[in-house]
This record gives structure tokens, C-alpha cells and sequence, in this order.
């Protein structure tokens, strides 16, 4: 490719390539705090290709591959770059990653304990996970959870922040432009914006600590917290992990340890204000 972008994100690291240079500059911009190592061997390889020489050109559009890809995967537009780049990081840690448990979840740290929250898409968890992030808890991650096998605790991937919709607002608001991305309009998706996680997140991605709470939050209703059954917990994860089969045994045991041990609650909130008390106050009964 003849743009291209190596980037380390937490254990992971990235070579980016680009038939265009729009979207390596993006992300060279949004991702200029992340260590960069020009000679580093890439755990996965991401390439932004044309559908075709001529849609390299005209009305351009991108085919996402790489070390693993998905041959029905539909092209994306080149405005929409910056999402096919992320979204071609995402596709190689869910299909290729194996030194850790994969959870599709948000992770945030305070007072060295971790809180790990897992739900459907528009739960309401990526909102949350950004707004903690600014109310002095440290962000760990907003795609992926990486749960260690053999200790248990959760590994930093602090990735941008992808805010949809109505949370970019409440999120632009919080943290200023200078951290936020393009606005990319009128994705699969709705409307996109990537924020930027705070300095800290960054310089400590190296630093994983123990799980304390897992959270299932739900927007759009009235203020509830509920408990989990340790039954419904294991198979909510199962199905929220992309490599739980691929790992066998090792997997099965630290999913069972993390069950056992975690306490969990599902939340319902109707604004991102009344979910960051609820969250508050669970934690300090937690505590």
C-alpha cells in the first residue's frame, strides 16, 4: 500500500495501509499520542483497498482486508475511511487474537479496580465508558475487554472512542473538539464521530488491574438496578466474546473464575447523568 500507518494499541500492534492518503492522515491525527514504531513486526495487518482500479477514482470505495477478512464485507465509501480503518482493527482482534479472552465490552479503572460493561449495540456502554473517562476513572477500553487467562485481570485497549448519534453531541460537549474526530455522516450505522481518550489512557496502556464490577447497561428506560444470575452472566459472555471457542479449556476456566468472582448488575438509565450516579453509588457499595 502506499500509505501506510504502524500503531501500537495496548498488546496489539498495527500496520495500517491505505490506497488513499486521507485515511492514514486521520488516523495519524487522532492516534499522535500512540506509540508509532516504524520497525516494529505488526501482529496484524489492515489494507484499505479499491473494489476496482477505476472505483480508486471515481466515486472511490474501500475494500477492507488484511490477515483475516471477510470476503462478503460491503465496500465503504472513502469519506467514510476513518470508520473502515477502525473497523479493519476491530475485524483482525476478533478473528485473530489469542493470547487473551475477548470481551466486546467497555472497561474503565478507578482506586486500581476495573468495571467492565457489556450490552447489545446502543446499550448505551461506549457513551458511558467515554463520560467516565472524564469524571476522573481511567478509560481501558470501549471495543474489546481483554481478560487475561491465567491472572484475571482486565488488559487496557484503549482505542478511539466510536460515539453514534445523539451521544456525540453530549460527548463533544464534555471534552472539546480538539479530541473528537470528523463527523462521518450517514454510515450503516447512522452518524459516526471518534473521540479521542484522555493522555493517561494512553500513557498507561501497558497497566491491566483486577475486574470488580460487570455492569449490563440499558439506555432508554426509567432508573433500575437489577442482580444477574451467575448462569445468565456466563452465557451473555459467551456470546459477547469472539475467540471463547477458539481458546477451549483456557477460555471456559477464566470465564468461569470471572463469573464466580465478579459481582454484576444490570442498570436502566434514561440520560448519561443519572447512569454515572447510578454507577457511583454501586461502586462505592462495592467498595
Amino acid at each position: 500500500m502506499r500509505h501506510q500507518l504502524t500503531l501500537r494499541i495496548g498488546p496489539a500492534t498495527f500496520r495500517i495501509g491505505s490506497a488513499w492518503p486521507a485515511p492514514i492522515a486521520q488516523l495519524a491525527r487522532l492516534y499522535a499520542a500512540y506509540p508509532q514504531p516504524t520497525d516494529a513486526i505488526a501482529d496484524f495487518t489492515v489494507r484499505l483497498q479499491p473494489t476496482s482500479l477505476v472505483r480508486r477514482f471515481i466515486r472511490p470505495s474501500i475494500f477492507i482486508t488484511g490477515d483475516h477478512g471477510l470476503a462478503d464485507a460491503a465496500p465503504m465509501s472513502l469519506s467514510h475511511g476513518l470508520l473502515a480503518a477502525e473497523m479493519g482493527m476491530n475485524l483482525q482482534m476478533a478473528l485473530g487474537w489469542r493470547r487473551h479472552l475477548l470481551l466486546h465490552a467497555s472497561s474503565v479503572e478507578k482506586d486500581g479496580r476495573v468495571l467492565v460493561m457489556t450490552g447489545e449495540s446502543g446499550s448505551g456502554k461506549s457513551t458511558l465508558a467515554a463520560l467516565l473517562g472524564e469524571r476522573g476513572w481511567r478509560f481501558m477500553g470501549d471495543e474489546f475487554a481483554l481478560l487475561d487467562l491465567d491472572s484475571g485481570a482486565i488488559l487496557p485497549f484503549p482505542r478511539l472512542v466510536s460515539l453514534k448519534n445523539r451521544a456525540i453531541d453530549v460527548v463533544a460537549g464534555e471534552v472539546g473538539e480538539a479530541r473528537m474526530g470528523p463527523l462521518l455522516a450517514a454510515t450503516a450505522k447512522g452518524d459516526i464521530r471518534h473521540m479521542v481518550p484522555r493522555a493517561d489512557a494512553v500513557a498507561r496502556m501497558g497497566q491491566g488491574t483486577m475486574p470488580a464490577l460487570l455492569l449490563f447497561p440499558r439506555f432508554g428506560h426509567a432508573a433500575d438496578v437489577r442482580s444477574v444470575g451467575q448462569a445468565e452472566i456466563f452465557m451473555r459472555l459467551t456470546q459477547a466474546s469472539t475467540n471463547y471457542v477458539a481458546l477451549g479449556e483456557p477460555a471456559f476456566a477464566a470465564l468461569t473464575r470471572f463469573v464466580r468472582d465478579v459481582p454484576a448488575r444490570a442498570i436502566d438509565f434514561p440520560t448519561g447523568e443519572e447512569a454515572i450516579a447510578m454507577v457511583e453509588q454501586l461502586w462505592e457499595e462495592m467498595a
